[in-house]
């Protein structure tokens, strides 16, 4: 599975612009349903949240992946957004989360699920990868850098 094949282009966000934790899961939720018509923004703010509660998905590093799975999903979705001033989303590090990977999944996506974050993971323990996304002056610059990754692995 390539990431480009279930990036929601018109989903990235260069510069998100909320400053908490909640605030940031409901900008990433909103531009996913308006770019997946299946996806409800309200829907997939609970579940964000409700799987942030059970722990944080900030990783460290200044990135953060949260993720859920959706009832009525037909396919695994992602979007990316940056803050480039940070924000603190209780990373496992203690420092503020810069990069945010969004990954929505089928509820019954099983192994695809685990396969995707296990990728995704992948991606941002590359040093190179985080630096291209912190510096992307455009959403082909995002695009190029995670394509580059996806040839990678």
């Amino acid at each position: 599975m390539k990431i480009m094949d279930i990036l929601l282009t018109d989903a990235v966000i260069l510069e998100i612009e909320s400053t908490g934790k909640s605030e940031v899961l409901a900008e990433l939720s909103e531009a996913a349903a308006r770019a997946e018509a299946s996806l409800d923004a309200d829907r997939l703010l609970q579940v964000l949240l409700d799987r942030e509660n059970l722990q944080s998905t900030g990783i460290g590093d200044g990135v953060a992946i949260p993720h859920g799975k959706m009832p009525g999903l037909a396919r695994l979705v992602a979007s990316f957004a940056r803050s480039r001033s940070g924000v603190d989303f209780q990373s496992i590090d203690g420092q503020p989360t810069h990069l945010f990977f969004l990954l929505v999944v089928p509820e019954h996506s099983g192994g695809q699920h685990l396969k995707a974050l296990a990728r995704i993971s992948r991606f941002f323990r590359d040093a190179a990868f985080r630096k291209a996304l912190s510096e992307a002056e455009s959403r082909e610059d995002v695009f190029r850098a995670i394509e580059e990754q996806d040839a990678k692995f």
